[in-house]
């Protein structure tokens, strides 16, 4: 999941913008902030809101969807799911083709970043309410990990933190009850590099493994494109030119990359007592298990996008509706799950 293509400059002027996000305090202890959504009146009537995600058609999204669509039937919402697949210009038709069609609120997951300021310029002069679930953009720049705090758009998902934070305790739990030699063992960080939310997680993995594992080990960092069989090369190539190696430990930004690295792993004859892959999702992590054979892929954290898609849709409603401030970021919880636990927490596994 959370794959970005089609990255490109975008030279945006977003005049404006940033004044209309204002900070405050709001109850969790967060700090709260409207941006495309400060000058927007409440509803009276039936709300109106159109869901834009990149991926659609991805397990992570459907159910993100679903979770959307569920939630805005129990509120009475009028919702408009629409897949941009990924491509970045139709983000910015889309959403204009959502104004003209009187949508009181966009919910978007971006392909692209970049679209983000005009995206949000577009729904500032539309006054329009502007959340993002899942990926952050910024309104001043294309590059949100360069982004004032106060420029970034409120966004429904996950603690990118919280996550790469607990991949990396569960990967050192499983390397110390595996009693590796720390020099024969090596840890992979996978991920696409260019995108804000996976370096987070990442870089939260390899502190937490840091902290929990009790040894020293060598991390290598690889590229991807957060596919599976992109991941499988990249990783592949990596294991060629560590032929002295005898265990690895795989973590990357989702499940995708940790899966790749189990497949590149098991096709260069490593057994899966020499593999520790630990899944950011789940929903790929959980097809190694129900098969019953052994497997590298140890365990994954359940991230539900359902949980996301409805947190947005309610989110969105009580902005519209009561003039709730938007939080500048509110997150869905998640659960460490493996082989014995993934179907009694519920892990859908298509």
């Amino acid at each position: 999941m959370f794959t970005e293509h089609n990255r490109r400059p975008m030279a945006v002027a977003v005049l404006g913008l940033a004044s209309v996000l204002a900070l405050t305090s709001c109850s969790s202890g967060q700090q709260a902030a409207d941006s495309g959504g400060g000058d927007v009146a409440k509803v009276d009537g039936k709300i109106s809101l159109t869901y834009l995600q990149k991926q659609g058609d991805q397990e992570y999204f459907v159910g993100e969807a679903a979770g959307a669509k569920a939630k805005a039937d129990e509120l009475g919402i009028d919702l408009k799911v629409v897949n941009l697949g990924t491509d970045a210009n139709k983000t910015i038709s889309e959403a204009q083709s959502a104004i003209s069609q009187k949508s009181n609120g966009l919910i978007v997951v971006v392909p692209d970043p970049a679209v983000g300021p005009q995206v949000a310029q577009i729904a500032n002069d539309a006054e329009v309410a502007l959340l993002t679930s899942d990926d952050q953009i910024c309104t001043t720049g294309p590059d949100p990990s360069s982004c004032a705090a106060d420029a970034l758009v409120p966004r429904i998902g996950f603690s990118g933190a919280q996550m790469g934070g607990e991949v990396g305790k569960r990967a050192a739990a499983e390397f110390k009850k595996a009693g590796w030699n720390p020099a024969e063992t090596r840890t992979i960080s996978a991920w696409k590099q260019d995108v804000t939310v996976c370096t987070d997680r990442v870089k939260a993995s390899k502190e937490a493994f840091a902290a929990n594992s009790g040894a020293k080990v060598q991390n290598i960092d690889v590229p991807t494109d957060n596919s599976p069989t992109g991941a499988q090369d990249k990783i592949a190539a990596t294991i060629t030119a560590n032929p002295s190696v005898k265990h690895w430990v795989v973590w990357g930004c989702n499940d995708e990359n940790v899966q790749g690295g189990v497949t590149a792993l098991e096709n260069a004859g490593f057994k899966a007592d020499d593999v520790i892959g630990v899944g950011l999702g789940a929903y790929l992590a959980c097809k190694n298990w129900s098969s019953g054979k052994p497997s590298g892929m140890k365990a994954a954290l359940f991230i539900n996008g359902k949980d996301v898609g409805a947190l947005a849709v309610q989110t969105m409603y009580d902005k519209l509706k009561n003039g709730k401030a938007f939080p500048k970021e509110a997150f869905a919880p998640t659960t460490m799950v493996d082989a014995s636990t993934w179907k009694s927490a519920g892990v859908p596994c298509g």
